[in-house]
């Protein structure tokens, strides 16, 4: 029997922890894969092109909208994010499983465009006040972009009602053990 490939969106509010989690499930084995997006943002000192993100101009991005090689993109912040199409089905065709650290938008596009590949995962955190500490303690935004991504926190909520799991990321192994749970039930289905 073939394994069958999987989409695994991870969304969440920012500072909830959804790239950390990407990051352990990553090292759990070579069955995962990492969705590198293609975004007009520029670099963090430590990003690399590539690795992190795939950096193009806003013109290159509007390119590639047009050309029709985005599975699923959204604007945010003012910045265009997006999932590139040839990742999707390369991923699928080796039977691999697809991890997208992707906007709440972004992760429910996909969800609709794939529906029998994709398991979305919707990351709560512990509580508000806790979110409201990881988010301003992370050190990597300014206060503007803080209280841009506060102000996206109910939207982003009431959203994640539609994804298939929800998980509060309050201990960290704990929220990857459920992940891996899901996977491997779906991947026995």
């Amino acid at each position: 029997m073939r394994t069958k490939g999987l989409l695994l969106p991870i969304a969440a509010p920012s500072g909830t922890g959804k790239t950390t989690i990407c990051r352990r499930l990553l090292a759990a084995g070579e069955r995962f894969v990492f969705s590198v997006s293609a975004t007009t943002r520029p670099p963090r000192p430590t990003e690399r092109d590539g690795v992190d993100y795939h950096f193009v101009s806003r013109s290159e991005f509007e390119k590639y909208i047009r050309q029709g090689k985005l599975a699923e993109y959204e604007e945010v912040f003012g910045n265009y994010y997006g999932t590139l199409r040839r990742a999707v089905e390369r991923v699928l065709a080796e039977s691999r499983i697809l991890l997208l650290d992707i906007d709440v938008k972004g992760a429910l596009t996909i969800k609709k465009l794939y529906p029998e590949q994709t398991v979305a995962i919707f990351l709560l955190p512990p509580s508000q006040r806790e979110l409201l500490r990881r988010l301003e303690g992370r050190g990597t935004d300014d206060e503007q972009s803080i209280a841009r991504r506060k102000a996206r926190i109910p939207a982003e909520l009431r959203l994640g009602g539609q994804f298939d799991y929800q998980i509060v990321n309050d201990e960290l192994d704990q929220t990857v053990s459920q992940i891996l749970k899901i996977v491997e039930e779906y991947r026995q289905t």
